[in-house]
């Protein structure tokens, strides 16, 4: 009698599929896909991060990979259940190549593959001394030269940059370039982490002061270190700094506080980059293989140029400049934009006793807070989900088994939820006449972050504040300019203004190239950040994953390293995988070589 169980299932085409990678028959593994299906490959065949859409294009990365990735022992994880839902059927995968290990999941759908990831677990070879394999620490025995660790820490920090060089160079110190600095730390790769704040975690504490993260905990623990059971659902600001500057000291990391990256250029000769950086006064150049720029998609301020901004006679500042409210009580303040930070910012400066006027020139999505923990993460991110035994690492590779171009698919039932739930309160927002929107294809929230980082408000509470008026509110409305004593706005109207903040969001992050490299260099990156969706703010052509981001782009030995703390710690561990295999001197053929159809 045939087995017809879901594991059955998947393990009868499990073995047609290694079967024929492992024969090299590229066109027999893409017959096994379903004609709208996508493999998702975070390293392990592509030496990038890639997802072929469809049978050819799966056989065409095939044809080109196989000979040097070499797969073998696709299996069912044999620690996880196969399950059934419908015409699906879902489980768990496990994989050698030439260099690594690997590990996956899979859909069918009526008997074919509908999704398949792909990840590279870990280096044949040089795997991170965890586990078994983790080190002793002490040195038992009698050695009259041996070092204390406490010694060697010291001769590495003051050798390390001077009469050794770093493999690694990362600028930005932080949580994208501290966590990846870990990563590349347990698989031995020597690094150093520059940040021009004198300590680490100041790049939060220097923000205003009622800013907190506003995606829960169980979304945002760093690499090795998870937060305490006892760490709050939203951190504070400076709480959030101090385990960032603990965090670099217990994972000894080679951090360079105080220190700016002045110039970058490449040595084409000795293939590696000659970096000048200022480190506490001393000009020291530093000479990496690698370059990595962690300085942050939300780091490049975006500070838009209007008439009259010279003549303006009362205090400017970008929103990543803004200090607080506490210099503002009983004046007037004109916050332009409407997204997360302007909310925060308005509403810290309305509990400070300023009276705060939100420009919002554009439509904004607003979802609130205890909605999205509930529909939107609870099945991934929560403490249900720890207790259903989702892991940290299980629930990030349930996200990344989700090809983007189907996600918002699963994306819009969720926000019709949302929509349905708070419907008073979206009818009081709109009634005040504030512009909402609920993204292009009615998506949400983290489609619009994955396309263009922005357009979006978590509400932790400053909608209310807006709706009864508390915050003024003027929409529609374009800014003209600014004169001596306000904002002018396209109508004629005049907001009177003691202090204009700029919440106008960030630039793509080649623009920090083109700062510290050179602007040729950042064109040739092209743009950062998006899916290509062809929707606002994210033009065309479809990529299918984030531009430039944690892969191989057109500048060699040049990586960007970002996003929020959720995508920091899982993508952080496949930069430094590639990293690492480049450092041994591993064949790394990279597939699909991120194209450029954007500047900026």
């Amino acid at each position: 009698m045939l087995d017809e169980t879901p594991g059955a299932r998947l393990e009868e085409v499990l073995d047609r599929l290694g079967d024929a990678l492992e024969r090299g028959d590229a066109a027999a593994a893409a017959e096994l896909f379903q004609t709208d299906s996508y493999w998702r490959d975070l390293v392990a065949f592509t030496w990038n991060i890639r997802t072929m859409e469809g049978p050819e294009a799966i056989r065409a990365m095939l044809e080109s990979q196989l000979a040097s990735v070499k797969p073998t022992g696709l299996r069912i994880d044999p620690a996880e259940t196969v399950t059934a839902n419908g015409d699906v059927t879902e489980g768990w995968i496990e994989f050698e190549t030439a260099t690594g290990r690997g590990y996956g999941q899979i859909r069918l759908k009526d008997g074919r593959i509908w999704t398949l990831l792909t990840t590279l677990a870990e280096l044949k070879g040089f795997e991170e001394p965890k586990g078994l394999r983790r080190p002793m620490g002490a040195e038992h025995g009698h050695d009259p030269d041996r070092k204390t660790w406490k010694e060697g820490r010291e001769q590495e920090a003051a050798e390390l940059g001077y009469t050794t060089q770093p493999y690694a160079l990362i600028i930005g110190g932080g949580q994208g370039g501290i966590g990846l600095g870990a990563r590349l730390r347990q698989l031995g790769v020597p690094t150093i982490i520059v940040d021009r704040h004198p300590r680490p975690g100041d790049q939060w504490r220097n923000r205003y002061k009622s800013l907190c993260l506003h995606d829960p905990v169980w979304y945002d623990h760093m690499p090795y270190l998870p937060f305490p059971d006892t760490w709050p659902v939203f951190a504070p600001k400076d709480k959030i700094g101090d385990w960032l500057e603990m965090y670099t000291k217990v994972m000894e990391l080679n951090y360079w506080s105080s220190t700016t990256a002045k110039s970058a250029e490449w040595d084409e000769a000795a293939k590696e980059w000659v970096v000048t950086v200022d480190r506490d006064g001393e000009e020291v150049v530093l000479r990496p293989k690698q370059l990595i720029l962690a300085t942050g998609m939300s780091g490049k301020a975006n500070v838009p140029v209007f008439p009259g901004q010279d003549v303006f006679k009362g205090e400017q500042q970008h929103s990543s400049q803004h200090p607080g409210p506490d210099a503002y009580r009983d004046k007037k303040v004109v916050v332009i934009g409407s997204n997360n930070s302007a909310h925060d910012i308005c509403a810290a400066l309305w509990e400070g006793g300023a009276d705060v006027t939100m420009l919002q020139r554009s439509s904004t999505h607003i979802v609130r807070s205890d909605t999205l923990m509930d529909i939107g993460l609870g099945g991934l991110y929560s403490e249900q989900a720890v207790a259903n035994g989702v892991t940290t690492r299980k629930a990030d590779l349930i996200f990344a088994s989700l090809p983007y171009h189907i996600m918002h698919e699963f994306q819009i039932p969720l926000y019709e939820q949302m929509k349905e739930r708070d419907a008073e309160f979206y009818r009081k927002l709109e009634e005040r006449g504030f512009m909402l929107d609920w993204g292009a294809d009615g998506s949400g929230l983290f489609m619009k972050y994955l396309r263009r980082g922005s357009g979006y408000y978590i509400d932790v509470g400053a909608c209310d504040l807006v709706i009864d008026g508390s915050i003024k509110l003027v929409s529609g409305k374009g800014v003209e300019r600014l004169s001596e004593t306000g904002v002018v706005l396209d109508d004629g109207t005049e907001l009177p203004a003691d202090l204009v903040v700029y919440a106008t969001g960030y630039g793509s992050m080649n623009g920090w190239a083109a700062d510290l490299i050179s602007q040729e260099v950042a064109d040739r990156v092209g743009k950062v950040w998006g899916l290509g969706s062809d929707t606002p703010k994210d033009p065309g052509p479809w990529e299918g994953e984030q531009r430039n981001m944690w892969k191989p782009t057109q500048v060699e030995a040049l990586w960007f390293h970002g996003g929020n703390l959720h995508q920091s710690r899982h993508y952080s561990q496949y930069l430094s995988l590639q990293v690492k295999a480049r450092m041994e001197g591993l064949p790394t053929p990279v597939y699909g070589l991120q194209e450029v159809h954007h500047r900026s």
